[in-house]
């Protein structure tokens, strides 16, 4: 938001420099963006009276003009502008005047006639963007004044940041009152008197959506001349706020809202029929003032008569009803609109406008009657006219309530670090505008002001007596807290720990989105449910992940698409499914996943060229289950239980007889629509059986000899060898304390014909703490493990 200083220190008189109030003020919380002159010097610009006009003798479209301009003579001027006419006061730069871009003014010959100096538009002057004819000045300007003193050019323009819940100080009173809570000053607001009612008419008005619209004001002015031109003041304060002038109408109430900080809205009361009604949207088409055309829907809030929308309440109006030059009756309204209502709106019909800005973040409830009659008075006094009763419509009970908020002096002096004097508390709240309800030694009661939409509890008291006081005059000190450290148990496993020996492995962590595209993790995951996300940032990010290799293997495509040669990537994050048996239908679980592919090591002169198989993958996953010393298995799964694996290289990760994850290569379906190009193995696991370990406990070593007895088996191609390896320990008794798989022996068959059998050789050792064992006791555990094995397996020993 730009501002005027004239402007705002004609409200407030704080007594201190350009330079301290935007330091003030940015401390305050209301951020000054940048300060700068309201124009240019224009040194030799002065007002300037055209006596006398006639016609170039050598060019249609130049006239000779003489121009008045305080010295005892006339100057000659050759002017092409078309309004150029005897009796207008207009901006006459004498020879030798600067203006903008350093154009400096000289003598000239336009067509044989001498030319000294030259009849301005606002353009010209950087004080507009009008171009299309000379700057018509007030008829009581004085001729000869310069004309940087006639239009106070000595001012400087304040633009001011905002943060959305400040929407009180959009405007020079919020200015004004902020700046005096601040500078302990007054607000020497200006006055204005009511205009005598003339006209008996009124407009009638319904509310039809209370909660939405819970007060509207309006008047019936009559009699009107639009056609008179908005005093140079008004449009010079518009200017210097970013204002475009548009006439008196639009400029009255885009001056009132600059000035008060309630937005206006001006319609052509001839061309209303029947009442004003304040209601929703009914799809219906409506043009706007900008000629683009919107259907409103049933969220919107609108302005209507009996002929359909008028204006998008609080965002813009209609052309239908648009006030124009020849425009002799209007019906001014001022409104109040819910925040909630309006929010939204402007974004959605890309409208955004002063007034939306305002109303999205609240305006005063109070302030509808003054501001229609601060805008009633500026009005009639341009354009003249009879003004009738301002009618009302309010819902009271829809309306904001101020909050009442009690504030504990002892909770104040802890948050800032100082003890406050009750009375200097007091003080900067009520300049402030909060009004004290009740008071005692350790507390006091308030009620906030209704333009103050954010003091809605105590710390926002605590914050504003911070912020008046001065941030830089509270004391630094370090909280001093006790702090009750919890006990971390032995066992748990931090992510950091989890995430070691994938590190150590040559793993790179990756961060992927919770969103993902529906497609893709249909094809990945086609057996879970997927959660839509009611607000999608796009189309490709339109559910919850239900799996962490969707983002994973979107990961890998971009890499090796860059011509990355190996690709090891993990990421620990929580995936979403739905629930029946949770309250809201959702469940979210946290997984850590990993994929490779590529070559199984860095290229080197004597390696690297070798790719990652699942083994490989197998590997790592043992990595990191070795840590939780359980009983860990892998079997085989077929494609129902995890689409998205090769079935026949593909396992179920069981940790105690507990299913805790998967492994295995991706599908081969799968590698077109994910644009890859090479095998890729992946793993996921439950994060919460990673984050549970066993306590260590100390074992003494054994100082007895270990005795180690291999054994090879003839089975069935199909018996899997974690089945054997467990039979066989079971069998074995408490002196095993290894088995080693140590040999995989398939022959070779014909062309087409699956083995039929397969020799799997194991190693098992045997030990006893306290004593050496006997050959004896060595040959019973083998004979047990022999005969278990070809019960269970229908296992031979190999000849």
């Amino acid at each position: 938001m730009k501002l005027s200083e004239v402007w705002l220190r004609e409200w407030v008189q704080p007594g201190i420099e350009t330079a301290a109030l935007a330091e003030q003020l940015t401390m305050a919380g209301l951020e000054v963006d940048g300060i700068e002159p309201a124009s240019e010097p224009l040194p030799g610009v002065v007002v300037g009276e055209i006596v006398g006009c006639e016609q170039h003798p050598d060019a249609d479209k130049l006239r000779i003009c003489q121009v008045a301009h305080g010295a005892a003579s006339h100057a000659q001027v050759v002017c092409g502008a078309a309004n150029a006419r005897v009796g207008i006061k207009v901006p006459f730069a004498t020879v030798g005047a600067q203006l903008p871009d350093n154009f400096k003014i000289k003598k000239a010959k336009l067509r044989g006639v001498e030319s000294f100096g030259m009849l301005c538009a606002q353009q010209e002057l950087g004080l507009g963007e009008a171009n299309d004819g000379l700057w018509e000045l007030s008829p009581d300007a004085p001729v000869g004044a310069a004309l940087a003193d006639y239009l106070a050019l000595a001012d400087t323009i304040i633009e001011i940041d905002l943060t959305p819940n400040r929407g009180d100080c959009l405007s020079v009173r919020g200015l004004a009152r902020e700046i005096a809570a601040l500078n302990n000053s007054a607000v020497t607001a200006p006055s204005w008197q009511p205009v005598e009612v003339t006209e008996q008419r009124t407009p009638a008005i319904e509310l039809q959506a209370a909660h939405g619209c819970a007060r509207y004001c309006g008047r019936l002015i009559t009699g009107l001349d639009l056609q008179q031109p908005t005093p140079v003041w008004m449009q010079e304060r518009l200017r210097r706020a970013g204002v475009r002038s548009l006439g008196p109408a639009v400029d009255v109430t885009n001056y009132v809202l600059l000035e008060l900080g309630q937005p206006m809205h001006a319609f052509d009361a001839k061309q209303l029929n029947g009442p004003l009604t304040v209601r929703f949207g009914r799809d219906e088409s409506l043009t706007l003032l900008d000629d683009s055309e919107v259907v409103v829907d049933s969220d919107t809030l609108v302005i209507a008569d009996d002929h359909g929308p008028l204006a998008i309440a609080g965002v813009m109006g209609g052309a239908a009803s648009a006030v124009t030059a020849a425009t002799t009756d209007v019906v001014l309204e001022s409104a109040w609109f819910n925040p909630l209502v309006i929010a939204g709106k402007a974004r959605r019909y890309g409208k955004h406008t002063d007034s939306s800005h305002r109303f999205e973040r609240g305006v005063d409830p109070q302030l509808q009657r003054e501001a229609l009659e601060r805008a009633t008075a500026l009005l009639v006094g341009i354009a003249g006219g009879q003004a009738g009763p301002v009618v009302e419509c309010s819902e009271p009970a829809h309306l904001p309530q101020p909050a009442e908020i009690t504030l504990r002096s002892a909770r104040l002096s802890q948050q800032l670090g100082i003890a406050l004097p009750s009375e200097q508390v007091e003080s900067m709240l009520q300049r402030l505008g909060l009004e004290k309800l009740a008071a005692d030694d350790s507390n006091s009661q308030w009620r906030a002001p209704s333009w103050r939409f954010d003091l809605a509890i105590e710390q926002d008291l605590i914050e504003e007596v911070a912020r008046i006081y001065g941030y830089n005059n509270l004391p630094t000190s370090t909280p001093q807290v006790a702090l009750n450290i919890a006990a971390n148990h032995e066992g748990a496993r931090s992510l950091s720990e989890i995430r070691a020996p994938l590190l150590a492995r040559g793993y790179n962590e990756a961060i992927t989105y919770s969103f993902v595209d529906p497609t893709l993790q249909q094809l990945v995951a086609p057996h879970l449910d997927s959660i839509a996300v009611q607000n999608p940032i796009s189309a490709e990010m339109a559910v919850m992940r239900n799996n962490l290799w969707v983002g994973l293997l979107g990961a890998a495509s971009y890499n090796l698409k860059r011509q990355q040669p190996r690709v090891r990537l993990f990421e620990s994050g929580l995936q979403f499914s739905k629930d029946a048996t949770q309250s809201d239908g959702r469940r979210q679980c946290q997984a850590i996943a990993g994929l490779i592919c590529g070559a199984r090591l860095p290229e080197s002169w004597n390696g690297g060229r070798d790719k990652v198989d699942f083994y490989d993958l197998k590997a790592d996953v043992e990595a990191l289950l070795a840590p939780l010393r359980g009983e860990v298995a892998y079997r085989p799964i077929d494609a129902a239980e995890q689409p998205a694996l090769h079935p026949g290289q593909a396992a179920r990760v069981e940790l105690n007889g507990q299913a805790i994850g998967y492994l295995g290569a991706l599908h081969p379906s799968l590698y077109k629509p994910l644009a890859l190009n090479q095998t890729v193995y992946l793993f996921e696991l439950d994060y919460s059986a990673l984050s549970q370990r066993p306590v260590a406990q100390f074992q003494p070593l054994s100082n007895q000899p270990a005795v180690r007895r291999d054994l090879a088996f003839i089975v069935a191609s199909a018996t899997a060898a974690g089945d054997l390896l467990a039979t066989a320990k079971q069998a074995a008794g408490p002196q095993l304390v290894d088995i080693t798989l140590f040999d995989l022996y398939q022959p070779k068959q014909g062309t087409g014909d699956a083995p039929a059998s397969k020799s799997i050789a194991i190693g098992l050792t045997f030990q006893e703490r306290e004593r050496t064992l006997s050959d004896a006791e060595i040959d019973t555990a083998t004979a047990a493990v022999i005969a278990a094995v070809a019960a269970e397996h229908g296992g031979e020993l190999r000849s």
